[in-house]
């Protein structure tokens, strides 16, 4: 237990982080095993939560890789991905569709609301919040798709009236075909549409480390001039990829930080929000 002056430190500490981020918005991908354990999920909506308290704003756009694989599996469909990208056809795409935004989001958002009344579930698809296009488009039954737009109206609808958006990455084209959009490139998107004070992925990676085996080699601050290397030097591989290409297009458009963090650790939003240090990679332009 800390002692009323330990407790009074702690406070004075965070002080300057919370008056210099008071009414900035924050879009934070959730993703990775600290969806699966009930303990990180509780902890990490408690750190939102506590976010959205001290006045700033937040968006979550949240996948379910885990999930999706769990399901693709249970009907012996073999989950496919290209330089970590989900390849998706008609069959995946469905099951895709009923997993995010029919179990995923709407289970994040009770989770919310067991003490709030703050969170509000949405897909790409509400309000036309996200317009997709083809990722593959030599790919007629490919349904991975990229953002082509994104319209705030919604979102700006929620944040100015104190709610918490709670976003799926699916979203559809102008026919109304449903595509699957990677949800580090649809968190990406949204921080720069918002132009965001900071866009935090949470992964089950400490960072961008020079030695993925070891978490002591792990770089705490990056621009995009060194991610380029990495990734030309092929140290920033696989999965890393499409995480580091959305912090970079995000960047490019005046969203200030990225920031690519361990969810498993406790308080992991807050430690790398609201200390000088922080506990991941943080990129800058």
């Amino acid at each position: 237990m800390l002692q009323n002056s330990e407790c009074v430190q702690v406070l004075s500490d965070l002080l300057p982080f919370i008056q210099r981020f008071y009414g900035s918005t924050i879009v934070i991908k959730y993703g990775g095993s600290a969806m699966k354990d009930v303990y990180l999920k509780s902890k990490i909506v408690e750190d939102i939560l506590f976010l959205s308290y001290i006045g700033i704003k937040v968006v979550i756009v949240h996948g379910g890789g885990p999930m999706i694989n769990y399901w693709l599996k249970q009907m012996d469909i073999e989950p496919k991905f290209f330089n970590g990208i989900r390849v998706t056809d008609k069959i995946t795409m469905e099951l895709v569709e009923m997993v995010l935004v029919g179990k995923v989001n709407k289970e994040l958002v009770s989770l919310f609301n067991r003490s709030s009344n703050l969170a509000v579930g949405l897909s790409g698809k509400d309000a036309n919040l996200i317009t997709a296009s083809s990722f593959f488009t030599d790919q007629p039954d490919n349904y991975t798709g990229k953002v082509e737009k994104v319209n705030l109206d919604i979102i700006n609808i929620l944040l100015t009236n104190g709610y918490i958006p709670v976003i799926a990455s699916v979203a559809s084209d102008l026919n109304g075909q449903s595509y699957n959009i990677n949800a580090d490139f649809v968190a990406g998107a949204i921080a720069a549409s918002l132009n965001a004070e900071k866009l935090i992925l949470l992964t089950d990676m400490p960072g961008i480390m020079s030695n993925i085996n070891n978490p002591a080699t792990l770089i705490k601050h990056l621009n995009i001039e060194k991610l380029e290397y990495l990734k030309d030097q092929q140290i920033i591989a696989g999965g890393m990829i499409p995480k580091v290409d959305c912090c970079i297009q995000a960047l490019k458009k005046n969203v200030v930080s990225a920031h690519i963090i361990n969810g498993n650790i406790k308080c992991a939003l807050l430690l790398e929000i609201l200390t000088s240090s922080g506990i991941g990679s943080k990129l800058v332009a």
